[in-house]
């Protein structure tokens, strides 16, 4: 390519002569890439680039940091991840794949001592722009200016290149910067995932420039009902400035509790042309759209405040390359404009299913562990575990099905030597996944039928144990050389709260003990070699109570369900029901929550979850979003309840607020141990990525109780009343049943 920079916007060449159109075939990708693994995500991209020229494009796109995977965090600092990069993008470079094609790339680059997070612009074995990330995500899960500088200089300056880049291009200096190219028939620029969502998005600017192709390279992750908010913001961006605009994405884990989801698309003048899936197995998926750049320029053309704008906006510099980037043969009957589609959206509970059972996929196969261990004990939360399990080993038995050869023998090494139909479900469930009932005198027979039950729908293998001998060893334990052979009692044996607690809390404490045992032992006794992965079972909302003994069975390898609501879980366990045709967890998903841990009552159940809680579900879902999404403390999140919840007085209002971040506040040290979970709610309470917050606590709360009893006063002294005394006796009843429950 022929190079000339120059800051003036080039002036549209037109049509090729007699075409009646003027088209360009772009291309965007979904890559499952892995954070360090430079070999394997080189040779995803080489696949993209590959398959986007089978498909005649002259523009391809990759996601955010593809070269070395987005989740490298903290390896960002170091020379290798680098050096490392260099030589992934020498090897591209070296070779034929950028001959024809604008290939833009997202990998790190060091720039006068300073880390940046780049997209570069390749073309005919050139680096034709380096073009650094302008604003960084530094939210959420986020926490790019730990690993990288914003750019904040106007225009581009010269970067020196690395010397293996130097030889194999030929060139020394490249244009560093924010930019744009121009072609002979077109022009292209790009953002990087935060910018679009920016108020003053770089889009804009380019548009009003003169760009009309647009690449979002991006690393963004999935959470339950935002992909529509994504496919909004890009439909609104095209439908205000015109113009093409791409959107790339990886979709997988790379390492860490993140899923990306995929979901890359391209929209024109507010249109949606193309748009990968945001679930699947595949490694590289490559989605294409031709334009007829006309109807860009047509329909900036028709919109008067675009053209008034535009004609006062500082210009973005070009960077010209002296290439038709787009389609020349006149006699191509076959290349058509490609025609509006409508966004598919998949339901809540499809994303609950197939999120995390991707997410599981990929970390069974790249941890290299035999298959999963789950304590499943009948009620919902292991039932959603053990059910989005069976939904991976569904996704993974539809791929073999249809002929996978990648799927096909990635399976083939997880399951080893086994003697399986790799096509049938069951047959892999029963491979993969192992789950062991761990019953108590405290256990009753239907949460006992209904594990057995599941486990044989889904194929896992399955066994039941009692471990009362265990909990009785470690009593009598106590008992002997701590207590001077005095034995603690259960309240409803005479007991006192701190006996009772502690009673259920070995219970619990030892099935975690079990559960390790059985993952590094069952291989073994079922004549396989390997190791089994246990999986936790503590949703987001019992996270955030604090409802779950520290170290029980919630402590574990991976937890796919820690950021999904119990209400979602039911749901989930409905839909799944409807699926797979899992009937059990019809079952399952209509029975009480209950840890049975106390004894049961003439064989019946003697507590349940909300009870012991001394809140309801929905409640504790409320709770937490107000506390997390919308950013309240305790005054805050009252003075909004209170007209939410008109049904309650004001003093119940303020009795049910307190209550909640008292025992949130007495648990909090919970969340430093809390296992890695799939990320998938907004209020998730983890601990070590994304809730930063102390886990000590004045559980008192003095300043804030007295502002809401204040505040309850006055309301009172106004006549402000609501359903009040009947609900305050009963929380007043549950705030004592509650009292130190699983403070421990």
């Amino acid at each position: 390519a022929v190079l000339r920079f120059c800051a003036i916007p080039p002036r549209p060449r037109g049509q090729a002569a007699g075409m009646a159109q003027n088209l360009v075939t772009v291309a965007t990708c979904n890559l499952n890439q892995w954070a360090m693994d430079f070999d394997g995500n080189l040779a995803r991209v080489k696949e993209s680039i590959r398959v986007a020229k089978a498909k005649r494009a002259v523009y391809r796109l990759g996601p955010e940091l593809e070269i070395c995977g987005y989740g490298c965090e903290d390896h960002f600092l170091e020379t290798d991840t680098f050096i490392h990069c260099n030589q992934s993008l020498a090897e591209i470079l070296a070779s034929d794949l950028t001959d024809g094609i604008l290939c833009d790339i997202g990998m790190p680059v060091m720039h006068n001592n300073a880390r940046y997070n780049c997209r570069i612009f390749c073309l005919n074995r050139k680096i034709i722009l380096i073009r650094p990330k302008l604003f960084m995500a530094d939210d959420g899960n986020y926490r790019e200016t730990r690993f990288f500088a914003p750019w904040k200089r106007r225009g581009y300056e010269q970067h020196t290149l690395d010397r293996s880049l130097a030889e194999i291009t030929g060139q020394t200096l490249v244009p560093f910067g924010f930019a744009a190219i121009a072609a002979r028939n077109t022009t292209f620029g790009g953002e990087t995932c935060e910018e679009l969502w920016t108020p003053n998005a770089p889009h804009i600017q380019m548009c009003l420039s003169g760009v009309e192709i647009i690449g979002n390279g991006s690393g963004s992750h999935h959470q339950l009902r935002k992909l529509d908010t994504r496919v909004q913001y890009i439909g609104a961006a095209t439908r205000k400035c015109g113009g093409l605009y791409l959107y790339s994405n990886q979709r997988g884990c790379d390492g860490s509790r993140l899923y990306f989801d995929g979901g890359s698309l391209i929209a024109c003048n507010g249109d949606l042309l193309a748009m990968a899936p945001q679930f699947s197995l595949d490694e590289v998926e490559v989605v294409t759209a031709t334009v007829d750049l006309d109807e860009i320029r047509s329909y900036r053309g028709a919109v008067s405040s675009f053209g008034q704008q535009a004609a006062g906006t500082e210009l973005v510099p070009f960077i010209h390359v002296d290439v038709w980037l787009g389609h020349q043969d006149l006699s191509d009957m076959s290349v058509q404009p490609s025609a509006q589609m409508e966004p598919s959206y998949p339901s809540a509970m499809e994303e609950c299913a197939f999120g995390p059972a991707c997410w599981l996929w990929d970390y069974l196969r790249r941890s290299g562990a035999a298959g999963y261990f789950l304590a499943l004990s009948g009620g919902a939360d292991s039932s959603s575990v053990a059910a989005i399990v069976g939904t991976m080993c569904q996704l993974v038995a539809d791929k073999v099905r249809s002929g996978d050869e990648a799927v096909l023998a990635e399976i083939k090494r997880v399951t080893k030597d086994a003697a399986v139909d790799h096509g049938d479900p069951r047959a892999l469930a029963s491979c993969i996944l192992h789950c062991a009932y761990m019953g108590t005198t405290n256990s009753s027979k239907e949460t006992e039928d209904r594990a057995h039950r599941l486990a044989q729908q889904i194929g896992a293998y399955h066994a039941s144990m009692r471990i009362d001998e265990v909990v009785s060893a470690v009593v009598s334990v106590f008992a002997r050389f701590i207590s001077g052979g005095r034995t603690p009692s259960y309240e409803s044996q005479g007991g006192t709260p701190a006996e009772d607690l502690a009673l259920q809390n070995i219970q619990a404490r030892v099935r975690m003990v079990l559960a390790y045992l059985s993952a590094q032992l069952l291989p073994w006794v079922r004549g396989r070699k390997g190791f089994l992965l246990v999986l936790g079972s503590a949703n987001v909302d019992e996270g955030l109570r604090g409802y779950m003994t520290k170290y029980d069975c919630s402590s574990a390898d991976l937890n796919p369900i820690g950021s999904i609501s119990k209400l979602d879980l039911k749901q989930l366990l409905k839909w799944t029901a409807e699926k797979y045709g899992y009937s059990a967890l019809k079952e399952i998903e209509s029975a009480p929550p209950t840890a049975e841990l106390r004894p049961l009552e003439d064989g019946h159940l003697a507590q349940t979850d909300e009870q012991d809680m001394g809140m309801s579900y929905e409640e504790l879902g409320v709770f937490g979003k107000l506390r997390k999404i919308s950013r309240c403390g305790p005054y805050t999140m009252f003075r909004k309840l209170v007209h939410i919840w008109k049904h309650l007085s004001p003093t119940v209002v303020a009795d049910k607020v307190l209550f909640f971040f008292k025992q949130y506040s007495i648990n909090r040290h919970k969340m430093t141990t809390l296992t890695p979970s799939y990320h998938a709610e907004n209020y998730s309470p983890d601990d070590n990525r994304f809730d930063l917050r102390q886990f000590l606590y004045n559980t008192s709360w003095s300043r804030q109780t007295r502002t809401i009893r204040a505040a309850v006063a006055r309301m009172e002294e106004k006549g402000v009343e609501g359903a009040g005394a009947e609900d305050h006796q009963q929380q007043q009843k549950a705030t004592k049943t509650a009292g130190v429950q699983l403070a421990k």
